[in-house]
């Protein structure tokens, strides 16, 4: 299991860049909890680190000092180095022994930083004093630092007010699989799936390798998601309130706004999710929303034609949508609870809403099948009190992709009814924004569309296997 890395192209290019680069470096990665933070920085090196140690989870202080000690034993080859007694004389040691180090690039690997930082524990200023002392004036230094706690790694770290101000040279923030990376995960974990178990899988768990590495080869998507949700005893079954408590500093703040924007599907504004949560609309909200939106468990956006202050937040980190449709509330559930609910208006309801996240979250996808990705433009969504757009494209050549979302389990039909209701979206659109662009139609549906005598008002039907090319 978890023995090959799948994807991540973009950040190891990043990594070789920084190992190459005459001169040292302070690097940042971070992400959300089990997105594969801690096996990228060990894959990409091969886990061979000048040192490297880790923060022990609601350890003390000297636990975590003595851990510290026994990695510079470990990686140092020296039985006689003492416990120390703080920070500051746990990184002397360390600039002790790698002034001794003839390697041309030492490579420092703090995993799980924010652990290390207990309360009074003056860690952030021992940090400060390792880089901008020693470690900065050299030219063969790379430090990397990984942590799971957004808000540390924000507030703590990267916009760092004091010594350590400005003094990350690189960030690595790790998203989750794509759909496509997704799929090769789960082929090199045994896995045969065709794409619809794919995007059944990535509907749950939103492309977490830890989620995914799971699986059991010989389930179907839909038996692994029971197994691990609703089973007694079931892996993820309370992981949602884990995943908020290892990022953010008193979580149930975001897990009240996180749970308020999404009672809404389409997002809401911040005087919405002020009055919904019962938070105050002021300093507090606003950095829980930008650690929430760093964090990827929302997206904030803009309808189309609405000024900045219009803007909206919409829930798209889609296990925690998954978790707050199915496992929120008290239910009687037994080993088939899963797939009992297969075609229920429950179920399918969620699908829906789920693939629509999906989609969202592969635009880039969406517009390299449209032959646009070359063309600026601009995502939004867009309703008002008659009609509501899935996604809208606003391109700067004069056009304006209008794409209407749909799940479904087989070819989707166009029916006389919905072809009205297409045509009132499209209409209602045009009057409200006043525009002038040509409206182009795109159904983007898991298998396509049906031939019928309606589908003329579509100018390009794509389907969800643009997401695995």
């Amino acid at each position: 299991m978890d023995t090959k890395l799948i994807g991540r192209q973009r950040e190891l290019g990043d990594i070789d860049k920084y190992v190459s680069d005459q001169k040292s470096h302070f690097i940042a990665v971070y992400g959300r909890r089990r997105v594969g933070k801690t096996f990228l920085i060990r894959k990409a090196f091969q886990d061979e680190f000048t040192f490297y140690t880790t923060g022990i989870a609601k350890g003390s202080l000297k636990e975590q000092l003595a851990t510290f000690s026994i990695a510079l034993k470990k990686y140092f080859g020296d039985e006689t180095v003492p416990i120390p007694k703080t920070w500051i004389d746990a990184f002397a040691l360390l600039i002790e022994k790698l002034e001794a180090d003839t390697s041309k690039k030492k490579v420092i690997f703090l995993d799980e930083l924010p652990w290390m930082d207990n309360r009074n524990s003056r860690f952030i200023n021992a940090l400060d004093y390792f880089w901008n002392s020693w470690a900065s004036g050299k030219s063969d230094i790379l430090l990397i630092v990984c942590g799971s706690s957004a808000s540390w790694m924000m507030n703590k770290l990267i916009k760092n007010k004091g010594g350590l101000y400005n003094r990350v040279t690189g960030r690595i923030k790790l998203n989750p699989f794509t759909l496509r990376e997704t799929k090769l995960y789960l082929e090199s974990l045994g896995c045969q799936y065709d794409e619809f178990q794919c995007i059944q899988a990535y509907m749950c768990f939103g492309g977490i390798p830890f989620y995914l590495s799971h699986f059991n080869k010989d389930w179907s998507a839909s038996q692994n998601i029971n197994m691990l949700c609703f089973a007694e005893n079931a892996l993820l079954k309370r992981e949602y309130y884990v995943l908020y408590q290892s990022l953010f500093d008193n979580p149930e703040n975001h897990i009240a706004i996180a749970e308020a924007i999404a009672s809404k599907n389409k997002g809401m504004l911040r005087s919405e999710i002020a009055k919904r949560s019962g938070l105050t609309d002021g300093g507090g909200l606003t950095r829980i929303l930008i650690e929430l939106e760093e964090s990827g468990f929302i997206r904030k956006y803009y309808n189309f034609n609405k000024i900045s202050r219009e803007a909206i937040y919409q829930l798209t980190d889609l296990f925690s949508l998954f978790h707050l449709s199915f496992l929120n509330k008290p239910q009687i559930n037994d080993d088939n609870t899963w797939l009992n609910m297969i075609n229920t208006p429950k179920q399918n309801t969620w699908s829906g809403y789920a693939f629509e996240i999906l989609c969202i979250l592969h635009s880039h996808e969406i517009k390299q099948e449209l032959g646009i990705a070359g063309i600026l433009s601009h995502i939004s969504t867009w309703q008002n009190k008659a009609a509501q757009i899935d996604l809208v494209i606003d391109r700067s050549d004069n056009v304006i992709n209008v794409i209407e979302i749909k799940f479904s389990n087989s070819e989707y039909t166009i029916t006389k009814d919905y072809d009205l209701k297409l045509r009132n979206k499209l209409q209602e659109f045009k009057e409200s924004t006043k525009t002038q662009k040509a409206l182009w139609l795109v159904m983007l549906t898991t298998f396509g569309l049906k031939n019928g005598p309606y589908n003329g008002i579509v100018q390009r039907s794509i389907t969800a296997d643009i997401f695995f090319k």
